[in-house]
Formats: structure tokens, sequence, C-alpha cells
């Protein structure tokens, strides 16, 4: 593939002999793989905003973390005991007070001596050792040291034990989690640099439409896709701004997308931009943005219009996705998805596609077919994927359970069970079991 996203001319001519036809990317059906690039030149960055502790949790960092000083900043106790210097010959020592942690030590021990110490107290000058309190016996403002040597440093975390000045500690593009949080804690961080979510709307279409909470006329089904969407963009990290269900009516449908795109980053609609009399979206895209591709080489979700409109210094990213509720959410994992976390400075998922040995014969199409599977782990290892049964495009069932998508060739003869084809994870292998 070029550097532009197009396949070189041996490429294209192994594409055309899979159905895939050359010309233009509105013209023809496009390679998964080159929507995908051509997708992710437009997913640019948003400018990183800084946010607090409470409101970072989740977010994608937008620079390398790095330490500022060394933690811990003092030697602590790890054990409570008694600080003494650990070649001390004295059998019974001195008590010279207590530490405690958050207490700053005001001793300094001294040959035939000891302090007092608590976990994570700062161990008092002159100390090198603490002795664990179970060890020792005091009375009368003395201690006795019971075990047989003392090495020197015992039971206590030096300077920059946790981490060194300078230190990089978490790259960017990781997502903050509660480790993460607590690290960006302790080196005083009140507020971090990270990836902008990307703010999405997200728009069903169609007469048929109705709310979950009404009875469907005739012809008529509930609305899936809506809240599908809007759950799948919060879970890529996007901050959704509005959802709506809309009818087949072009003013409407056109004053619903204007706003939108003046609003958020990117576009979700659902419905409309197939080859039906009343598949307004893809019209009205093709007026108002700049249309790269209508179709795919890929099953399902064979219907998908991607665009773009430039407002200002952003350039807002429009999907057309299909109606039916599988193609609906294979295109989002495929290319929504992906453009999400680059929008936030997320670097793209690693090991998201592996190799997986399928258990039982799968059938393929005359496309490149994303079936929903089980991907899980063999005791030897082995990673081991069975699809989820029926892969019909409205059938949202083939999606409970499922954690991948086995990407099957197009072809004439089945794949046999044994054999190795490639998977996209969408969430971990989990241990095989009798009834996986």
């Amino acid at each position: 593939m070029t550097k532009n996203g197009y396949h070189s001319a041996g490429r294209l001519a192994e594409l055309q002999k899979d159905g895939v036809m050359p010309g233009s990317t509105t013209e023809r059906m496009l390679h998964p793989d080159e929507a995908r690039a051509i997708v992710m030149a437009h997913a640019v960055p948003l400018t990183p905003e800084i946010v607090t502790l409470v409101a970072a949790g989740d977010r994608i960092l937008a620079e390398a973390l790095v330490a500022d000083i060394s933690l811990p900043t003092f030697p602590a106790a790890t054990m409570d005991g008694y600080a003494v210097i650990h070649d001390d010959p004295a059998s019974s020592r001195l008590i010279l007070g207590s530490g405690f942690a958050g207490d700053a030590a005001t001793v300094t021990v001294t040959p035939g001596s000891a302090a007092k110490i608590m976990t994570g107290a700062p161990v008092p000058d002159g100390a090198d050792a603490v002795v664990p309190v179970e060890r020792t016996a005091s009375i009368d403002g003395r201690v006795e040291i019971q075990q047989s040597s003392v090495r020197i440093g015992e039971n206590i975390r030096p300077i920059g034990a946790d981490l060194r000045a300078g230190e990089m500690l978490i790259p960017a593009g990781a997502r903050i989690g509660p480790a993460e949080l607590g690290l960006l804690a302790s080196l005083g961080h009140a507020g971090v640099r990270v990836g902008r979510a990307p703010r999405v709307a997200v728009l069903s279409t169609g007469n048929e439409l109705v709310d979950p909470g009404e009875l469907p006329g005739p012809g008529q089904i509930r609305d899936s896709n809506r809240f599908s969407l809007a759950l799948a963009a919060r879970r890529a990290g996007a901050e959704v701004i509005q959802t709506a269900r809309l009818a087949d009516d072009e003013a409407v449908l056109r004053a619903a997308i204007e706003r939108a795109i003046a609003d958020a980053d990117v576009v979700l609609t659902s419905g409309g931009v197939s080859m039906g009399d009343k598949d307004l979206v893809k019209l009205i895209l093709d007026e108002m943005a700049t249309v790269h591709f209508r179709r795919l080489f890929m099953k399902p979700g064979k219907p998908l219009t991607f665009a773009t409109v430039s407002r200002g210094p952003r350039e807002v990213l429009l999907f057309g996705l299909p109606g039916n509720p599988v193609s609906c959410l294979v295109g989002f994992h495929m290319f929504v998805r992906p453009a999400l976390r680059a929008l936030q400075s997320a670097p793209p998922d690693r090991d998201a596609t592996v190799s997986v040995t399928i258990d039982r014969d799968v059938a393929p199409s005359d496309r490149i077919e994303y079936q929903r599977a089980i991907v899980s782990v063999s005791p030897d290892g082995t990673l081991v994927a069975r699809n989820t049964g029926s892969q019909m495009s409205a059938r949202l069932m083939s999606f409970i359970g499922s954690n991948a998508f086995l990407v099957v060739p197009p072809g004439d003869s089945p794949h046999p069970a044994g054999s190795r084809l490639e998977a996209i994870l969408v969430d971990p292998p989990r241990p095989l079991t009798e009834d996986a």
C-alpha cells in the first residue's frame, strides 16, 4: 500500500480478483485495510487539555510522565520496630524516643541507643537498620535486640527505592488507570495533560424506528443502534453530546446533521446509506461533505460512508453506518473505534490481531467476513476460536458473549476445523472450557 492509502498496482490486481474494482474510492468497494488507512489519515489528534486528577481516570496521557523527584524522598521504615546501628555491639540500648509516619525524625541514633519507629516513619540520623518489634524486648526505657545479627539497610526503604528523579514512568498514549492515577498524585500532580475526549453525536434514522418503550406498528422496529453506538463510543473514551432518532425527512435530517457537525468532532449516523429511495443520509453527505468512500469489500457492513467536513481549524469526521444492528456495530469496531482512539492521542491497539485455530468448519462468503466469535486459551496456550452461530446482519444475539471478530477470507471452499485464521480481539481471550 502506498503512503497515500491506496494499493499498489499489484495489490489492486489482487483485489480485482476478489471483486474489489479499481477506480476512485467513492466508486468502488474498498478493501477494509485501505478504508481504515483513509479514516486514520483524517483522525488527527485533538488539542490536549489539562484536567484535575479527579477527572483524569481512564483518560489518555498526552505526554510522557517523568519523575521530577525521587520516591521515597527519605529513608523509611518498612516494619514497626527499633531503628539501630546494625553493628552496634551493645546488648541493651537506650530508647531515645518514638517516630511515627508523618513525623520528622528528631533524634540521632548513636552507639548504645535506639529509636522506636513505626512503618513508614523516617529513619533517624545515625541509624542504618530497623529491627522488628517482635525480635526485641523492652523494659525501663531500654531495648534488647534478640536476633543474632542485623544487616545494614535491613527493613529500610531507601531514598529512590520506588523511583528516581528523571526516570520515565508512563509513556504518552497510556490510559490512566488506578495505579497511574496514584503515581501522579504521589508526584504532586494536581492536574495532568490528557488527550481531549472527542465529542460524538449519534443519530439513528428511519421511518421504521420507534423508541424502546413504544409498541412497534406494522413494519416498525425498536431503535437499538442509538443506544449501542452511544455506549460503544463512551467505552472508546468519547463524550457523547447528543443522541437522536430521526425520520426519513430530508429537511429534518439535513438540519440535524448540520447541528451535529457544528457541535461534535465525530458524527455517527445509522441507516440511510444504502441504495434505497429513502437512503437520504448518503445524498445529504454528498452535498455537505467530502465523501471518501461509500462501499466496502466486507460482510457485514458493505454500505458504509466515511466523509469529512472542515469547520474552521478542525475537521469533523462523519460515519454513515448501516442500519442493520450487527453491520452497524461491526463498522463501529473496524473504523470508528480506531479513529476515536487516535483523536485522543492513543496508540493503535497492541496485539489486537491474533492467529487462532478454529474448532469447527467455517463457510466463507464472497467478501471478507467478520464473524462474531469467542476466542479462548487452551491449556497448552493455543488460541481457539468458534463463531457464535448465525451471523445474520440483523441478529444482535451474535454479539452476546463474543470477544473477537473472526476474519474469514472470501472463497468457495469451507475452512476446515483445525485450520488457522486471524481474529481481531475486542476483549481478552478467556480460559477454554468444555462449553466455550
